[in-house]
């Protein structure tokens, strides 16, 4: 077994982020001439269907119009274009299946959320473009997806505790769509979660930069539930939350060569919030890197639920200051009011990998297992782990509450000394 020192990741966010930038600019097509002749080819360009693309006229009903005549067409594949070079307002818009043929959103330019909540209804406000019912759909270009989210940010209770708590938009939402491809897209500034998918099946994610400030709440980089043989690879997430949350109904989900930070980490959970049930399986987060988060590889569910979270690796990891390196939290709350004790029921946690991990933490709490006294977690691995506290003043220490582990190699800090 290879220890934690000789596995290959690359040591450099920046180094990382150039060979994306890289990586995006040339897979960049050089543009499309606006003319009849592109339709012929079954090229749908959003200009021909009365977009502005000035970033100030709303272009919504127009994209609905291109999205249709692309929808429709009975050739074996469409593309709808979104020119390089303008930039395209649009209100909260739902893009829907089925299609006659397969098709492409190749986004070149600047899709751009309006200034305002108002132009959100209560129907609305829990998303801002929703691809739903569609199947072989690729949505590509290199293109920028714009949320717009700061007036978000300041009207949230997170960032506001005297306002109440509001829902509040996703930028991409993929609903019901089967063999997705989401690839080389830049998404900024999200109202809430930047890219979220739900009810899908055979999904690939890849080459997406997505940005938000690190105190904008509730920004996750990109959310999965209720979704099958799922790929996420060659990403880079800086947020204000999550970089990736895992939720309820996920399986079969492999997680590649994503950088990470600033953020909350990559999460499993929350699980059985609201006395519900929650299954995830098969999760596989592989050759990751986390810089200065507030969590690394972290499990967390609520007390109540039911279920369980099983078969799930996270290896290959590099941590650089993080606040909880390997955590599993099985009391979670994130709540105004405290959670009641509700240890009857939980969900279980089984057969649980952290292998090859190494870094620094910035709490002395490097690892951290608490589990339900009802439901402890079994089967949880810890191989070939080394983790030094931040500047070197002190060593990390972990600390277990029912949880049932065994070790591989070696494991610093020592694993959960004096309990078991």
């Amino acid at each position: 077994m290879a220890s934690a020192t000789n596995t290959k990741i690359v040591s450099s966010p920046l180094l990382v982020l150039l060979l994306f930038s890289l990586y995006t600019s040339s897979a960049e097509e050089t543009g499309t001439t606006l003319t009849s002749s592109t339709e012929e080819k079954n090229v749908f360009v959003l200009d021909n269907y009365g977009a502005r693309g000035d970033g100030e006229h709303d272009d919504t009903q127009a994209l609905a119009k291109a999205w249709n005549a692309a929808c429709s067409s009975s050739r074996p594949a469409s593309s709808l274009l979104v020119p390089k070079g303008n930039t395209y307002l649009l209100k909260p818009v739902t893009l829907s299946g089925p299609c006659k043929s397969s098709i492409t959103f190749n986004v070149k330019g600047t899709l751009l959320a309006p200034p305002s909540r108002s132009d959100w209804t209560q129907d609305t406000i829990r998303h801002w473009i929703m691809f739903q019912g569609v199947s072989d759909l690729t949505v590509t270009g290199g293109g920028t997806v714009d949320g717009n989210g700061e007036i978000w940010w300041k009207n949230s209770c997170k960032t506001n505790e005297a306002l109440p708590c509001t829902e509040a938009p996703t930028a991409l939402t993929f609903h019901q769509c089967d063999n997705l491809k989401v690839d080389n897209l830049r998404i900024l500034n999200s109202q809430q979660i930047h890219l979220s998918v739900e009810d899908c099946a055979n999904v690939r994610v890849s080459r997406l930069s997505i940005t938000a400030p690190g105190t904008s709440p509730n920004t996750d980089g990109i959310h999965v539930t209720r979704s099958t043989d799922v790929q996420v690879r060659d990403c880079a997430i800086k947020t204000g939350d999550d970089c990736l949350s895992i939720e309820d109904g996920t399986r079969n989900l492999h997680v590649t060569k994503v950088v990470c930070g600033p953020g909350h980490g990559i999460s499993i959970g929350s699980l059985g919030d609201d006395d519900s049930r929650a299954e995830v399986s098969g999760v596989t987060i592989d050759s990751v890197q986390l810089y200065g988060t507030t969590n690394g590889a972290r499990i967390k569910t609520w007390q109540g639920g039911s279920g369980y979270a099983k078969d799930i690796v996270f290896q290959n990891i590099v941590m650089d200051n993080v606040q909880n390196p390997i955590i599993i939290d099985q009391s979670y709350c994130d709540s105004a009011k405290p959670c009641e004790d509700q240890e009857s029921s939980a969900v279980e946690i089984s057969n649980i990998v952290f292998k090859n991990i190494r870094g620094t933490t910035a709490s002395k709490d490097a690892i951290k297992l608490s589990c339900s006294q009802n439901a402890p977690c079994s089967d949880i691995a810890l191989e070939n782990i080394e983790l030094k506290l931040e500047g070197g003043d002190g060593d990390p220490e972990s600390t277990c509450q029912n949880a049932k582990w065994r070790k591989s190699g070696n494991v610093v800090p020592s694993p959960c000394k004096g309990s078991n």
